[in-house]
């Protein structure tokens, strides 16, 4: 599909987020139909209408968005004359909604779930608790908790002492072995494809490094364990965020620590009132022409994410796309609508 193309916008890519009412989208795809009219060249109109009326006739047959959401690819390619309506289940869940006619297919949204080859694998481990989570760009992604039974130390001496530390010991060595065999099942399949970048390994005291010097992970997975081993006391998804707040030095990189960096900067400067920051679609919109914003932040969950980040390149902003993912997302639409910049000067209106 990424060979076709078209002398005009007549290629139709559509992704849906699940949750969406698939009525919501036949509404749409039928209002973009009732205004095909109003193109000039009969051929690009019976072109798009025909790319429009095949989704609409594909999704009708949907009663609810799949889990991971729905692709569609609808169009004609002019120069052989061929015609696709193709209607699919990505293999992670859609993130935005995105809806387009152009000269060729928008694959890049499903391109970035085949082949992205930037992620981080994350554990935190403990003697009787663990957490085996992802990192991939900007999304952390919490895989799996793990418990164990590992009771504490009695005080009764002698022989009896040294027979339950090693009751102690044979349980906590079973913990990290099922511990193990998890993060191996999530992370070896990852690195086979050669998609796992690195591991980064939490954990309170010594736990982390007992379960590394044992023969628990995968030797392959070990080659790739950051050196620094960070300091945790959490577990689920805050445990997985502090650890990767605190190594984002080493994981600067990381969409996931561009956007809390982000975030807490304009929150900063929204608590300084120092006029350093700007919000309201217009304000944003005036800015980034006055080439002001040295920051623009805006959530993946607004319709129009690439008009911004279009503009963005045009002025010169660095773009922070935030994950429908991250806590603070929600906050920041509610309050914000989704978009603001942080500026590099102040300025008047």
């Amino acid at each position: 599909m990424k060979k076709w193309k078209a002398p005009a916008t007549i290629l139709l890519s559509l992704y849906i987020p699940p949750g969406r009412p698939v009525s919501d989208v036949l509404n749409l795809l039928r209002q973009e139909l009732a205004i095909t009219d109003n193109i000039k060249l009969k051929r690009t109109r019976s072109a798009v209408q025909r790319a429009l009326t095949s989704a609409i006739d594909r999704l009708s047959k949907v009663s609810k968005i799949p889990e991971n959401g729905l692709v569609i690819f609808s169009g004609e390619n002019v120069s052989t004359g061929d015609f696709l309506c193709i209607m699919l289940i990505p293999p992670e869940p859609v993130r935005v909604y995105f809806y387009r006619t152009d000269k060729h297919f928008h694959t890049e949204f499903l391109e970035e779930m085949i082949t992205q080859s930037n992620i981080v694998g994350l554990l935190i481990i403990e003697r009787d608790a663990a957490t085996i989570g992802l990192l991939k760009g900007n999304r952390l992604e919490v895989v799996e908790e793990l418990e164990g039974y590992v009771p504490g130390k009695h005080h009764r001496g002698g022989q009896s002492q040294r027979r339950f530390d090693r009751i102690i010991e044979q349980l906590v060595d079973e913990f990290y072995k099922r511990v193990g065999e998890h993060a191996n099942k999530v992370f070896l399949q990852l690195y086979r494809d050669g998609k796992l970048k690195a591991i980064l390994v939490g954990g309170p005291a010594y736990s982390k490094l007992d379960f590394l010097d044992g023969e628990y992970l995968d030797y392959r997975l070990k080659k790739i364990v950051l050196p620094r081993l960070i300091d945790v006391a959490y577990q689920g998804e805050a445990g997985l965020r502090e650890m990767v707040m605190k190594a984002s030095d080493i994981l600067k990189e990381q969409e996931y620590v561009e956007s809390v960096k982000a975030l807490e900067d304009f929150k900063l400067h929204l608590a300084k009132d120092d006029g350093l920051i700007v919000y309201g679609e217009n304000e944003v919109e005036e800015a980034l022409k006055l080439g002001a914003v040295e920051t623009l932040i805006v959530s993946e969950e607004r319709d129009d994410v690439d008009k911004w980040l279009e503009k963005a390149r045009k002025h010169g902003a660095k773009t922070v796309v935030l994950s429908s993912e991250l806590p603070e997302n929600q906050w920041f639409i509610k309050t914000f609508n989704g978009v603001a910049g942080v500026l590099r000067y102040r300025i008047s209106y």
